[in-house]
């Protein structure tokens, strides 16, 4: 059974959520949990760009430009985790990852993220954020 990127996105945005809370997460069990090994024992290769070498490795970039979308007085600490993780993968993708389809499927897959861990606050702020960002990037 193969798995898709709309899968993918959903196991990355658990594990990194995971991660964020406990540090100590080993993210190739968490996998293994999250499945319950029906994906097969390794990691898939989308799922690894994601969380391993993606997210992770750009998060001050990243950050640096949700930042940048917030209103006054108000910080990264501030915004839920969930959403802080959602806008980290989405923005990943956007900004880093060459063969993601356009721009705007990766905030319908954050939008999809929101409504299945978040709330509809949530939904509306995710979407203003990375609504934003791609004017700025069509500009």
């Amino acid at each position: 059974m193969d798995i898709n990127r709309h899968q993918i996105r959903e196991i990355a945005f658990q594990t990194l959520f995971a991660s964020a809370t406990n540090p100590d997460t080993d993210r190739e069990e968490f996998y293994q949990v999250l499945t319950d090994g029906r994906y097969g024992d390794e990691f898939p290769d989308y799922l690894a760009t994601l969380v391993q070498g993606g997210v992770s490795d750009h998060k001050a970039d990243i950050d640096a430009i949700i930042s940048k979308h917030l209103k006054a007085g108000w910080s990264l600490g501030r915004l839920a985790k969930t959403d802080l993780i959602i806008l980290e993968l989405a923005l990943y993708e956007i900004h880093f990852v060459p063969d993601t389809p356009p721009a705007k499927v990766s905030v319908n897959e954050a939008i999809e993220l929101t409504k299945k861990f978040s709330d509809d606050r949530s939904r509306k702020f995710v979407n203003g954020v990375l609504s934003h960002e791609l004017e700025n990037i069509e500009k």
